[in-house]
């Protein structure tokens, strides 16, 4: 008889990993790692979780640039399981993090953006429609694109990523 609910959430987690390899992609054209406020406590929150930060940069708002820093954070010296990708999912022309990564990913989780803009919803109301969150997974890797504002990306972290990184790293480890 297949689990149904909560017993079969517990149960894929209950063999998750406890711990990813994860990596942090800022993209911003003028943050610096001292002023990257959101690119620390994304770090630190996913440390703070039990995972290992093995990647973190800061790249422009350049589509081949955000390429570059996904495929970096699979090659050698860092492997990431996980990556968390902030800035540039916003409606200006200069925010290109969604176009940049959507081509690259093998398959899309639109569950995540769809939460994330509800869970929005609730702390700033109707400007949560404006942001472009996505998640997936790129060859292995799972792949969120977060807003640049600690405001958003902490949330985001706390109630979507952090519950599901080890389960979602366990099946993609299979």
């Amino acid at each position: 008889m297949p689990l149904q609910g909560s017993a079969a959430a517990h149960e894929h987690k209950e063999h998750a990993p406890a711990s990813a390899r994860c990596g942090v992609l800022t993209v911003s054209d003028s943050r610096t790692r001292a002023t990257d406020e959101t690119g620390q406590v994304l770090r630190s929150g996913l440390e703070k979780a039990g995972h290992q930060v093995v990647y973190y940069v800061i790249v422009p708002d350049v589509i081949g640039a955000i390429r570059s820093g996904v495929r970096r954070a699979q090659g050698p010296g860092h492997r990431c399981e996980v990556l968390v990708i902030n800035g540039g999912t916003g409606m200006t022309r200069r925010d290109v993090t969604i176009e940049a990564v959507r081509p690259l990913l093998d398959k899309e989780m639109p569950g995540f953006g769809e939460l994330f803009r509800q869970i929005s919803y609730k702390s700033i109301g109707s400007p949560a429609w404006l942001s472009r969150a996505l998640a997936g997974t790129h060859k292995g890797m799972l792949v969120a694109c977060l807003p640049g504002s600690p405001q958003a990306a902490v949330p985001a972290l706390k109630a979507l990523l952090l519950p599901e990184i080890g389960h979602i790293v366990g099946m993609l480890r299979r």
